[in-house]
């Protein structure tokens, strides 16, 4: 059905290239780089170490090991140097150790079981939101753990959905109330349409994906968490987002624009040296696309309407650059504070230093969420 889905070396060398980076080549930076990156592939497994978060051998973990595209590694330490810092020496090392990320566990609020609720609380997990703040409940664990996946079943519900527990700042900043009118434009996967689902009760949910394979993973996605008799709230369109300023001005209270971009894990562990080489040469491009996404989100709100507009990115140019672009040119627009959902969660998630466009999640030690920006506007008329 279809809805209308540790080594003390190691750590060393990190920190001698992120105190030096602004004195530091390039290629001085890469090879200091590359001495890390083959003292971190010499382990087998890893557990995070207690008291410092960072992550150290085991003897048990024998998971395949993801490769790292050097292309694309190195495209990143150029970039994210410059604008970053040393904040980006600290979120690579979490980033090229994927061993060591953390997955948080939302619960289906449409299969509720108080079984498995006891079963992660027995296993040590605790939730991310303060008791009673909201119906969307999602658990998180200090360690590396990963809980079983759940097979896609034709007809039968999900009891949770894993997934990165930062994903969740843009639906907890859209703030959807019930019977209120969303659209979810660049939906697939579908995470936070779910998420979206689990806090409120919309009077409408239009979750929009382009991409026909990823249109496809949404709809199976809402099959597996939505029940049957909420098709007519939640349904599913196969259009440019870009159209949507268009074709349905004024329409909705709420939008979300999850904007495509650089996924920088993703990108990290291409498969695919020579498609990481034109994803480089692409990556130019997105931040006018992501514009003309979040004008149309603008466009398909009504006045006093909000639109969070988030990426999985830590690129100054597709976060903040796009944000600050469209504000220049939208006096009937202004940025929302998020100061508020920092700071009670700022034990959780590892905040960048003040961005005046938006939240940035930044991966660190001991808590791995991200990257994730997030910013909130409202059309004021």
């Amino acid at each position: 059905m279809f809805f209308g889905f540790y080594c003390s070396g190691v750590h060393h060398l990190l920190f001698l290239s992120s105190r030096c980076s602004n004195v530091l080549s390039v290629k001085c930076r890469q090879f200091l780089h590359r001495q890390l990156d083959r003292d971190i592939h010499k382990h087998k497994g890893y557990k995070t170490h207690g008291g410092t978060g960072k992550c150290v051998k085991t003897q048990g973990n024998t998971r395949p090991r993801r490769q790292v595209c050097e292309r694309v590694l190195e495209h990143f330490d150029e970039l994210y140097y410059a604008e970053l810092g040393h904040v980006w020496a600290k979120a690579r090392e979490v980033l090229l150790q994927p061993q060591c990320w953390q997955y948080a566990v939302m619960l289906n609020r449409f299969r509720l079981s108080h079984k498995l609720q006891q079963q992660l609380q027995t296993l040590g997990y605790s939730c991310l939101l303060p008791e009673g703040s909201s119906s969307l409940q999602c658990f998180i664990h200090q360690e590396p753990l990963r809980f079983p996946s759940q097979h896609y079943r034709p007809g039968q519900l999900k009891q949770y959905y894993l997934l990165n527990a930062a994903s969740l700042l843009p639906v907890l900043a859209l703030g959807v109330k019930d019977d209120e009118t969303v659209l979810d434009m660049c939906s697939a996967p579908g995470g936070k349409a779910v998420a979206i689902l689990q806090s409120a009760s919309p009077g409408l949910l239009l979750c929009n994906e382009l991409d026909c394979q990823r249109w496809k993973w949404l709809a199976e996605t809402l099959e597996s968490f939505v029940p049957k008799d909420l098709s007519d709230v939640v349904r599913v369109s196969n259009l440019d987002g870009r159209l949507y300023g268009q074709i349905e001005l004024g329409v909705y209270d709420k939008v979300l624009v999850d904007a495509p971009c650089s996924n920088d894990r993703s990108w990290l562990f291409s498969s695919q040296p020579d498609r990481a080489a034109v994803r480089i040469q692409e990556r130019a491009t997105f931040p006018i696309l992501q514009e003309h996404l979040l004008r149309s989100a603008v466009a398909a709100l009504r006045p006093g309407g909000v639109v969070v507009y988030s990426t999985c990115t830590l690129s100054q140019a597709e976060n903040g650059g796009v944000v600050r672009s469209l504000l220049a040119s939208c006096p009937h627009v202004q940025l929302e504070d998020l100061g508020a959902l920092k700071d009670g969660l700022s034990q959780e998630f590892a905040f960048a230093q003040a961005d005046p466009h938006g939240l940035l999640v930044v991966p660190a030690h001991g808590r791995t969420w991200g990257p994730m920006f997030v910013a909130k506007l409202r059309k004021i008329h």
